[in-house]
């Protein structure tokens, strides 16, 4: 074991602090990484604020991480020291189920293993990314194809970028398809450079007025004003898909009024509170489907990555010092980053 500083939750009332964490040596097949950047993620928040009832404390949020290779096993094979790599959302899966075995570990029968908060059906706590370093095996280790001079943007990629990728490929985003994103926060705008460079017609839809010209310098080729009713009259029936990637309770009918005959409306966003359920009319007389998504597996994580380092494709982000997050989580809740707050994790001293 190796002592590794951190920022941690003690509790869910108290802001996160300097503390010290363990660290395993590398097994056989394992990646020791020295982290450089961890993207700040909304569910960081949720978890370290006890939000979703389920936090082990202490915790140390983080599954946005870019870093080094420092050390690997001996049986690792596909990194060296010295190397790029990335972790997300995962660090372990049971690897025999049905989804794990094709590839879709975020199914995992048996609940994979978080970066941090641990299993997901409980078990032994894990510590994330607002950390010096990290060791985890190498098949639950990605690699980073971007240049290093893009290196905090890439880190939100591990979360935001596959979280609305994934769904994105999965229904087929493409050419010959209009495409809505609804929401152009840390994932909606990640929706919306990702369906643009796949060659969808684009949509965003925001509340924000102030959101028209950013949306568009992303590559939205339309932008809509979702609380005005004329504006969403003319998209009635039109979208192929639609990315929903709100963190908070909607009223999904709406937008359900604007999906062609089968199509699907796609949640990413986990609010706290349910969403209010449509109007099932809405659905049977078109064929429309509401359906959820939850991150990726690691070969379509490392599939996004490689698309994005093709596409040059990074998140926008706002980089701070590991002492500014917990201003960070509070800005977080007013929306006022554009759109991604990343970790300079050479500031953790």
């Amino acid at each position: 074991m190796t002592k590794a500083k951190a920022y941690a939750a003690l509790n869910a009332h108290s802001p996160l602090v300097p503390y010290e964490i363990e660290r395993r040596a590398p097994g056989p097949d394992d990646v020791q990484i020295q982290i450089l950047y961890c993207g700040v993620c909304h569910s960081d928040l949720h978890t370290a604020r006890n939000e979703w009832k389920n936090t082990l404390y202490p915790s140390v949020p983080g599954h946005e991480i870019v870093g080094r290779v420092v050390a690997v096993g001996d049986q690792v094979s596909r990194f060296k020291v010295g190397d790029l790599a990335g972790v997300g959302c995962m660090v372990d899966s049971c690897g025999h189920c049905h989804s794990c075995e094709e590839g879709e570990e975020q199914y995992c029968d048996h609940g994979f293993t978080g970066t941090y908060n641990g299993p997901v059906f409980g078990g032994e706590n894990t510590f994330g990314g607002y950390s010096q370093s990290i060791v985890v095996k190498e098949s639950f280790a990605l690699r980073i194809r971007h240049d290093e001079k893009d290196l905090a943007g890439v880190a939100p990629l591990l979360c935001a970028g596959i979280t609305t990728y994934s769904p994105l490929r999965h229904w087929g985003a493409g050419p010959g398809k209009k495409v809505g994103i609804v929401g152009l926060g840390g994932l909606g705008h990640m929706g919306v450079k990702l369906a643009h460079a796949m060659g969808a017609h684009v949509v965003l839809f925001t509340t924000s007025a102030s959101k028209i010209e950013d949306g568009k310098r992303l590559g939205a080729d339309e932008v809509c004003i979702s609380k005005d009713p004329e504006q969403m009259a003319r998209y009635a029936g039109q979208l192929d898909f639609i990315l929903n990637t709100v963190a908070a309770p909607l009223d999904l009918d709406p937008y359900l009024q604007l999906l062609k005959r089968d199509g699907t409306m796609t949640l990413v966003g986990a609010p706290a509170e349910p969403h209010k359920s449509p109007d099932v009319f809405g659905l049977i007389f078109r064929r429309r489907s509401i359906a959820g998504s939850l991150i990726g597996g690691i070969r379509e994580t490392q599939e996004m990555l490689d698309f994005c380092a093709e596409h040059g494709i990074t998140s926008d982000i706002e980089e701070i010092a590991m002492d500014y997050i917990n201003t960070a989580y509070e800005r977080m809740l007013k929306s006022d980053v554009r759109y991604r707050f990343v970790i300079d994790m050479a500031t953790l001293r």
